[in-house]
């Protein structure tokens, strides 16, 4: 996964003991002759998840980008079922250096220091659309402008970490509904939903109709869909608005169609103020684009909705 919330890298290690690392690829450092053992033990605390492992070196090459000297984790346990059935191996961190765990320099960064790209920014056209072998674009070092239509809008990065920016609220209907006096927002490619904390997000799912399950995520009647409300992110001087064909996630369980809100709870704070995340959910709606060079994050509109659920 391309991760914009963490900037750490890692992959299973051959030497992994864990049954997830064995249901996946795992590196075999006794095959490559530019591996350099680093040694440094880590252990990495995901939102679901955790795994421990050590710092080594080695190329990396992601498409024709081949990034020398690269450091990044082995991952030697992966306790629980976390990371069993993930369609993942690893995970590759595209944020600020500050958010290492492993206290290395990451993927993005050497790929900047080394001169491997035409300009110090990445962006992420996500598809959503079931059944498609394309799931989107990863561009790195640029923007490919046939993918949006109209200006990018941009906002600057309120804290160098995860791609941090402020938000002035959320909307239904026109109505404010959570995010009242402001709150701070990432952008985050390794997470699904969006996320909120646990008092708005229950007045936003109430607001949409959806009723809680057991396992605590949330559905709404499927027959239900078309008439659901728009749902409105205000960030700086501009308005970005979510149609429920953007924030229902269609499932099938084996006997019936569900429709799960793309909304969750979860309560974390950034400088005292209430922290959302803008997941995949909210990504895939919009053309975005993450510039190091000036500490933004850009959003425009897509040339085509390709997310087609029903």
């Amino acid at each position: 996964i391309f991760d914009t919330g963490s900037a750490d890298f890692w992959v299973p290690s051959a030497y992994c003991i864990s049954d997830a690392c064995e249901l996946h690829q795992k590196f075999k450092a006794f095959s490559s002759e530019s591996y350099a053992h680093g040694g440094q033990k880590f252990t990495l605390q995901y939102g679901t998840g955790r795994l421990m492992g050590i710092v080594a070196k080695d190329k990396v090459q992601i498409g024709n980008i081949t990034i020398e000297d690269q450091a990044f984790g082995e991952s030697v346990f992966e306790p629980g079922m976390t990371f069993a059935f993930a369609h993942f191996d690893g995970v590759l961190g595209l944020g600020y250096p500050t958010l290492s765990v492993t206290n290395s320099m990451p993927v993005f960064d050497n790929i900047i220091k080394q001169h491997l790209v035409e300009e110090p920014l990445f962006s992420f056209s996500l598809n959503r659309e079931h059944n498609v072998d394309n799931g989107g674009v990863l561009i790195l070092g640029g923007i490919d402008h046939s993918l949006f239509t109209g200006p990018i809008h941009w906002f600057p990065v309120t804290k160098k970490g995860y791609w941090q920016i402020h938000m002035n609220s959320v909307k239904i209907q026109g109505q404010v509904t959570s995010c009242i006096s402001g709150c701070e927002a990432i952008v985050d490619s390794g997470t699904s939903l969006i996320t909120g904390p646990l008092s708005q997000i229950v007045r936003l799912q109430q607001s949409i109709g959806a009723f809680p399950t057991a396992t605590g995520e949330f559905l709404v009647d499927c027959r239900r869909v078309s008439s659901l409300p728009p749902v409105t992110f205000s960030i700086g001087e501009r308005e970005f608005t979510l149609t429920a064909e953007n924030y229902i996630i269609k499932e099938f369980d084996g006997k019936e169609n569900l429709c799960l809100s793309g909304f969750q709870a979860q309560d974390i704070s950034s400088h005292n103020m209430p922290l959302w995340i803008l997941g995949d959910v909210f990504m895939s709606a919009f053309y975005c684009v993450f510039d190091r060079g000036n500490d933004r994050v850009g959003f425009a509109k897509p040339a085509a909705h390709t997310a087609k659920y029903y």
